[in-house]
């Protein structure tokens, strides 16, 4: 293992953090684990590198109003006590079988996000937006994956805005990293306490993510929408396979 490889690692996912809104800690996982980290380190090391790197990708969404405060805050009402269920839960569940099963759901969620979403569906997911309870528990959901699987939960909370709740991928990409930014507080708090991190790592991981992130998510202002949503679409394919490999082989 050397720092030269971690800050590669953390390059990379700090692109996927400004290009896509997601935190990038679960597709770091296999990343660390394939680069010798062991265990739960592998697992919680890349979170103190979600921080940052989302704070400063958030910055360009926020400059061009491609956020949803109040989407964001009902969001986190629901993701913030769960997350931290699912993180001290983390432990004690199978994570093999959790991560298989997170694979299957971003290969279905690529291929959905792949199709256009036509007009009726954004007005639909628009009036959708506006249930609060529906959105609450929907990202209850989501927060109790985020702390079982040590991430920040961008992974599903783009499609989550995008499919359901009718925002664009700029809005679903921004509304999320500002999320994601509050969310990996306490998750990364309870790792923390666990003894999970690995600081080496998440230092080098760190120095890499957060001026990759930041440069990316100006670079993406200049990208088209349904460009930048093919290309997530194409990356949960990806992940969800990289994620089954990853506990199958």
């Amino acid at each position: 293992m050397s720092w030269f490889e971690f800050i590669c690692a953390g390059i990379a996912i700090g692109i996927l953090i400004g290009l896509f809104g997601v935190g990038g800690s679960s597709v770091a996982t296999p990343v660390l684990s394939v680069l010798g980290v062991p265990g739960f380190m592998a697992v919680a090391s890349p979170l103190p590198a979600t921080i940052p790197s989302t704070l400063v990708a958030l910055v360009p969404y926020l400059r061009k109003h491609e956020t949803r405060p109040k989407a964001a805050a009902w969001t986190l009402l629901g993701a913030v006590p769960s997350g931290l269920g699912g993180a001290l839960l983390s432990q004690k569940v199978g994570g093999s079988i959790l991560l298989i099963l997170s694979g299957i759901l971003l290969i279905v969620i690529g291929i959905r996000i792949l199709i256009p979403i036509n007009e009726t569906s954004i007005s639909s997911g628009t009036k959708r937006r506006k249930n609060r309870l529906l959105l609450v528990v929907v990202a209850t959901l989501i927060g109790f994956a985020s702390g079982l699987l040590a991430n920040g939960g961008g992974f599903l909370l783009v499609p989550m805005y995008l499919l359901i709740f009718g925002l664009d991928m700029r809005e679903s990409a921004g509304t999320s990293l500002f999320v994601i930014s509050c969310l990996t507080v306490p998750i990364l708090a309870v790792h923390i306490f666990l003894g999970h991190v690995n600081w080496t790592v998440a230092t080098a991981f760190t120095i890499g993510a957060v001026p990759s992130s930041l440069v990316t998510s100006q670079l993406s202002k200049n990208i088209k929408k349904d460009l930048i949503q093919k290309g997530f679409g194409i990356f949960l394919i990806f992940a969800g396979t990289g994620f089954m490999i990853f506990r199958l082989v």
